[in-house]
């Protein structure tokens, strides 16, 4: 994985390079656990106080997800497209059969068929509302959509707290090193009168804290941040080419330009190839 590959190449070129210009590990090493309990617990501390507990199990997750890298691949969004124009056809030549998909989704043979979209309640979730709305009649298909933008505009709000929270325990960091630095200081200071070998060990050890603030920030926890935040934003377009898709149909425009409105919405890098997906469409008619 290229996050841990990152995290690995950090180590080894800071305190590789320290060691090459002569630099002794022992002192660092010497001071690391009272600094790191130091701030990484008020880090720690404060970033629990700050957030609730939705926010702190979410950043939990988020830091594997970050390092995976993003849920939704190109064939999810091929199958969602498969999926959506299968309940769009359904729904337009027989809306009764269309509730027994959408009201028991697990239960559905089309859903089950995909099972990455299936456990994504979110998802699912999105998807069937829509059609419901669809299967009651709603005479004004811009109400359906400002309702889908809405539900989608609180899904991204959701999600951006996981990375906003890391980011502020980054800037916070430097300045929890500032204070764990100065602790040192006052502990040197009270030790005045020992001989400059041991004051100059006890100076070098205070600076760690700001060495550990500094580095803990820029280097992991910031970084790690806006990786989620990438991360979740190609994860949320997930959902924005599920609603394009739906809005097209709620208009009443032909399955496959529902299903290509949809696929030109996804993200370039993971866009699913648009003679692919005519074909998965083509064998999932063959098979129903």
């Amino acid at each position: 994985m290229l996050g841990v590959f990152g995290i690995v190449l950090t180590f080894g070129m800071v305190f590789g390079g320290y060691v090459l210009a002569g630099g002794k590990l022992s002192v660092i090493l010497h001071s690391l656990p009272y600094e790191l309990m130091m701030i990484g617990g008020a880090a720690v501390g404060s970033f629990i106080l700050s957030n609730n507990k939705d926010v702190i199990q979410h950043s939990l997750s988020g830091v594997s997800r970050a390092l995976k890298g993003p849920r939704w691949k190109e064939q999810d969004l091929e199958d969602a497209l498969c999926l959506l124009c299968q309940l769009l056809r359904i729904a337009r030549g027989n809306p009764v059969e269309l509730e027994q998909h959408i009201e028991a989704p697990r239960e559905s043979t089309l859903f089950q068929a995909f099972p990455n979209i299936i456990e994504d309640r979110k998802a699912v979730s999105l998807i069937c509302d829509a059609l419901r709305s669809i299967s009651l009649n709603y005479d004004d298909p811009y109400q359906v959509e400002e309702m889908l933008a809405r539900r989608i505009g609180l899904l991204n709000d959701e999600a951006s707290h996981a990375p906003h929270a890391l980011q502020n325990m980054a800037d916070a960091l430097p300045a929890l090193g500032i204070v764990a630095a100065v602790l040192g200081i006052v502990k040197t200071m009270s030790s005045i009168d020992q001989p400059p070998e041991v004051l100059g060990k006890m100076i070098g050890g205070a600076l760690v804290g700001t060495f550990l603030g500094v580095f803990l920030a820029y280097a992991i926890v910031a970084p790690l941040a806006q990786r989620l935040q990438a991360v979740t934003r190609q994860d949320q377009a997930f959902y924005d080419v599920i609603k394009s898709v739906l809005v097209a149909g709620l208009h009443q425009h032909a399955l496959n330009l529902c299903v290509e409105v949809g696929r030109q919405s996804a993200p370039e890098h993971i866009r699913p190839n648009f003679a692919a997906v005519e074909s998965a469409i083509r064998d999932l008619r063959k098979a129903s």
